[in-house]
């Protein structure tokens, strides 16, 4: 669930507002966006993956956080890092780590 918009980084461009499916963002005069609507986040980080600023964190429940925890600030961002969007990043598919696959003949003709 969207759980901060960090003002200090933002660029004031809008994509976060643009790209989120359920309109969580509401536009302001100052450029920076306000979370407007948390409940209806589905939590699918597509604002997290477009703010070209890292500006936004997204936590990945469903639930907002507790009013006593903490955002871990090395979070903020990550999703964004983490699947290679952005400037001078491997795509996060080059770094994946998975099961080999197993290579098999093409099915017989005939």
């Amino acid at each position: 669930m969207i759980e901060l918009v960090r003002a200090a980084d933002c660029i004031a461009c809008d994509k976060c507002v643009d790209v989120c499916p359920t309109s969580v963002f509401d536009r302001t005069d100052s450029g920076i966006p306000v979370i407007a609507r948390q409940s209806d986040c589905q939590t699918c980080f597509m604002c997290e993956a477009y703010c070209p600023a890292d500006a936004l964190y997204v936590a990945p429940r469903v639930t907002p956080l507790a009013p006593d925890e903490e955002i871990p600030e090395d979070q903020v961002g990550r999703y964004r890092r983490e699947i290679g969007w952005g400037r001078g990043r491997r795509p996060g598919s080059l770094v994946a780590i998975g099961p080999e696959l197993p290579r098999a003949q093409p099915p017989r003709r005939g």
